[in-house]
C-alpha cells in the first residue's frame, strides 16, 4: 500500500517519524551499553559495533515498522549477539586484528539484514500480525545449535596458536559460516522477534496494574533499609567496641557503612566485607532478615491481587 513500500502493509499514520525515532532511543541506548562495556581492548570495534547496530536497527525499522518493541526484540538480539561474538571471539581468536573483528562482527548483521531486505513482501505479514506463535520454535533451535556448533569448533581447534593474519582469516571464514546459515533462516528468526516483540507489549500492557505494588513495594524495602542502616550506626556507636568486623578486624561503621550493610542485608547478598561481631547486633539482623522476607511475601501478595480483576475479566 502507498507510503509503505511493502506489499499488503499497512498505511503508515501520521507522527509515524516521531514514533520511529522515539522507538530508536531506547533500543540505542541497550547497544551503547554494551559497546561500552566491549571498550576494554580499543576503541574501534566498540563503535563498529554500535554504529552497525544502529544502521541495522534502522534498516529493520524501515523494512518491518512494527513499533518500539519489536526494536527493542531486535535489540536485545544484537546485544546477545553482541556479547556471544565478543567473548568467545578473544577466546577462539584472541590475537585477531582489530580489523577483522570488527569486519567479523557485521558480516552476520549485514547479510541478515540484506536477506530481510530481499524477502520483504514474504516477511511482511510476520511483522504486521503481531501475535506470538511459537510453533517454529523448533527450527530456530536447530539453527542455533548449528550456530553452537560452528563457536564449539571454534573454541575446541587450536587457532589461537596461528598467527594473526590466520586467526583474522579462520574468524572470518566462521562468521561467514554463521551468516550463511542466517539468511537461510531468516523467517524463523524474524518471527522470533515478532514474538519477543509480542511478550513486551504484553509485559508493558500488565505494567500499569503493577504499578500500584511495585511503587508500595520499593517503598517499604526503601524504609526497611534506612531505618535498619539507622540503628545498625547508633548501635555501634553507642557501642564501647566495635559491633562489625572487616577484612582488617574490628570495624567501626560509618553510616554510609551501615546502609550498605543494610541493604546487603536485605537482598540476602553477602559480601563479606562487613560482617556481625556481637551477639546484639547478630539479632538485630536476624529482624531486618524475617522482615525482608515478610516484605516478599507481601510484595508477592499484592502483585496477585492485582492480577484477579483481569482474571474476571477473562
Amino acid at each position: 500500500m502507498p507510503g509503505t513500500g511493502l506489499p499488503g502493509t499497512r498505511r503508515r499514520r501520521p507522527g509515524y517519524r516521531g514514533e520511529a525515532l522515539l522507538a530508536l532511543l531506547p533500543s540505542l541506548g541497550v547497544m551503547l551499553l554494551v559497546a561500552g562495556g566491549a571498550a576494554d581492548r580499543g576503541v574501534l570495534y566498540p563503535l563498529v559495533l554500535l554504529s552497525g547496530s544502529a544502521l541495522g536497527l534502522g534498516a529493520l525499522l524501515a523494512i518491518f515498522p512494527h513499533g518500539p518493541q519489536f526494536l527493542l526484540g531486535v535489540a536485545n538480539g544484537l546485544a546477545m549477539y553482541a556479547c556471544l561474538f565478543t567473548v568467545i571471539g578473544r577466546a577462539a581468536f584472541p590475537a585477531a586484528p582489530e580489523l577483522t573483528q570488527a569486519l567479523g562482527f557485521l558480516l552476520p548483521v549485514a547479510v541478515f539484514v540484506g536477506a530481510c531486505w530481499w524477502r520483504r513482501a514474504g516477511l511482511a505479514r510476520y511483522a504486521r500480525d503481531g501475535a506470538a506463535d511459537l510453533n517454529h520454535l523448533p527450527r530456530f533451535a536447530r539453527w542455533l545449535a548449528v550456530i553452537g556448533v560452528v563457536g564449539v569448533v571454534s573454541l575446541s581447534l587450536p587457532i589461537n596458536r596461528l598467527s594473526p593474519p590466520w586467526q583474522g582469516v579462520a574468524l572470518l571464514l566462521a562468521m561467514a559460516i554463521i551468516a550463511v546459515l542466517t539468511a537461510r533462516v531468516v523467517g524463523d528468526v524474524v518471527r522470533l522477534l515478532v514474538d519477543v516483540a509480542a511478550i513486551f507489549q504484553s509485559v508493558t500492557a500488565r505494567l500499569g496494574s503493577l504499578a500500584v505494588p511495585i511503587a508500595a513495594y520499593t517503598s517499604l524495602w526503601a524504609l526497611l533499609a534506612v531505618v535498619f542502616g539507622s540503628l545498625y550506626r547508633i548501635a555501634d556507636g553507642l557501642s564501647a567496641s566495635a559491633l562489625f568486623h572487616g577484612p582488617e578486624g574490628p570495624h567501626r561503621v560509618s553510616f554510609a557503612d551501615a546502609l550498605h550493610f543494610s541493604i546487603v542485608t536485605l537482598c540476602s547478598v553477602g559480601y563479606g566485607d562487613i560482617v556481625p561481631a556481637d551477639d546484639g547486633i547478630r539479632v538485630l539482623c536476624g529482624m531486618q532478615m524475617l522482615a525482608s522476607q515478610l516484605l516478599l511475601l507481601f510484595g508477592f501478595y499484592e502483585i496477585m491481587q492485582s492480577r484477579q480483576p483481569d482474571a474476571r475479566r477473562d
